[in-house]
């Protein structure tokens, strides 16, 4: 093999390599941002759930306020 195919070769396989790692990332990228999403929305619900007063604990064998 010469070496201008060799590096033709190796050429050929790091592009494949940065495809492949750049469809990585776009998954990656897709995935926080739905995760973030979801965050977001979580802290909303318990913010709002916090402003109406709910989510008390109940400690042992406490009764809750609805009995």
């Amino acid at each position: 093999m010469t070496d201008l195919a060799h590096i033709e070769e190796r050429m050929a396989h790091m592009q494949r390599m940065m495809e492949d790692l750049s469809d990585t990332v776009a998954r990656q990228d897709q995935e926080i941002t739905r995760l973030s999403a979801r965050v977001e929305m979580l802290m909303r619900r318990e913010a709002e759930r916090e402003s109406e007063g709910g989510g008390g604990v109940v400690i042992g064998d406490e009764r809750p306020p609805h009995y």
